[in-house]
């Protein structure tokens, strides 16, 4: 990409205003997507270089939310040196563009996902390793000091407004945490709920309090239940106070409390591998709340890698079958799904549109967290990260803030 040029892109279906939008352009210029209006009418300024997009779906790049490793690299487990995490942060970063995500461009992290140490012992996920589980029970406590608590657990990052905590996955129950929900928000983190074993009214409270996101909904939570459908049921609240953060909540759809205002009910993080949730669940919850979805991987260090055994987080896996098993097992490892494939899953499990799947994986992480004025869209001022589509949705292009990526995972 030449400094200062402006670039249109033609012959393209436009994700546009919730929309596919055909004979219409997309212009960028310096990594920005720019007003055509702006540059082509007021400066009388043509493009500098055209892009043909050949009659594919241009869309903004995708944004995966939750992710723990990948390539062999697992940052869920980590005890190495500075020098190596961003080697290994660089690694990933770059594989990850061959999946048309943006969320770790190059040396770019929106910020860390942590899940943990405000959660419930009982949901705090399947061991790993004979000395360690997933979360260390010795680590999981309360917060009854309140944000002290959580200043105490993660430091001064915590305070430092989203750069380096981006999410916090909390279990409401626990004590303490939902009156640090609004302070944490305060601090520009988006709060979600998970690894919990709320019943349905403290996850609702969890949600009054200001939280806007489920974290892997269906996982490390209580299984829903007619009288009690415990996290799960937040998907049929109708009672919830208006969002304090509007601007962060998904759009109306056909199943809100109010059809013209912004949902009260949260954005839901969504394993759409078929293994981790199967295909009628996903379909569920889609038909129950079509704008809260959040497409994740949740992925493990063995995603990005080729059939075969490896060892992992010390133990030996076997990836196969799209997942990462136990050798010698059929007991799951973790999620080996990409993001692009999610999206392909989500719209074959639940028939929805083309937009819909698209915006699982974009605008709706970009709103819940805050960002969708530079991520998940292609409005002007957004950076220029976009994915050229087929109609079946498979990656034909990819761009991040303008410059194209080689993308040498799907060359033929």
């Amino acid at each position: 990409m030449v400094d200062g040029a402006l670039y249109k892109v033609i012959n393209a279906k436009i994700l546009r205003d919730h929309a596919l939008v055909e004979n219409d352009y997309v212009w960028f210029q310096n990594g920005k997507f720019v007003d055509a209006q702006t540059n082509f009418f007021k400066q009388r300024k043509e493009a500098d270089h055209i892009i043909d997009a050949e009659g594919a779906i241009v869309a903004p790049g995708y944004l995966d939310i939750q992710i723990n490793g990948s390539y062999g690299i697992d940052f869920a487990d980590y005890e190495e040196s500075v020098e190596k995490i961003k080697q290994d942060i660089d690694k990933v970063a770059k594989g990850l563009l061959q999946d048309g995500c943006k969320a770790n461009a190059y040396s770019e992290i929106l910020g860390a996902h942590v899940e943990g140490p405000f959660i419930s012992h009982e949901k705090k996920g399947k061991p790993k390793k004979k000395k360690a589980g997933a979360h260390d029970d010795n680590v999981i406590r309360d917060a009854r000091r309140g944000l002290v608590d959580f200043d105490e657990a993660y430091g001064p990052e915590l305070k430092n407004q989203q750069k380096a905590v981006c999410i916090l996955t909390l279990a409401p129950e626990i004590d303490g945490v939902l009156d640090c929900i609004p302070q944490l928000q305060q601090r520009g983190i988006t709060v979600s709920l998970g690894h919990s074993a709320a019943h349905v009214k403290a996850a609702e409270a969890g949600v009054a309090n200001g939280a806007n996101l489920m974290t892997h909904l269906f996982n490390a939570m209580l299984p829903f239940h007619q009288r009690d459908p415990g996290m799960v049921g937040i998907l049929g609240a109708t009672d919830l106070p208006a969002p304090r953060h509007p601007n962060r909540h998904p759009s109306p759809s056909f199943t809100s409390p109010g059809r013209h205002l912004p949902d009260p009910r949260p954005f839901y993080g969504i394993i759409c591998d078929g293994i981790h949730v199967h295909p009628n669940s996903v379909r569920i919850a889609y038909y129950s709340h079509p704008k809260g979805c959040i497409l994740v991987t949740d992925a493990l260090s063995a995603s990005g890698l080729p059939p075969g055994r490896y060892q992992l987080g010390g133990q030996d896996i076997e990836v196969r079958h799209g997942g990462a098993y136990l050798v010698g097992t059929d007991t799951l490892a973790g999620s080996t799904v990409t993001i692009d494939q999610c999206v392909r899953n989500f719209r074959r499990f639940t028939r929805c549109s083309v937009v819909e799947a698209l915006e699982a994986a974009t605008l709706h992480p970009a709103l819940a967290l805050g960002i969708a004025d530079r991520k998940g869209s292609l409005v002007p001022g957004a950076d220029a990260d976009m994915v050229f589509l087929d109609n079946d949705l498979n990656l034909k292009r990819v761009f991040v803030r303008g410059e194209e990526v080689d993308l040498v995972k799907h060359r033929k």
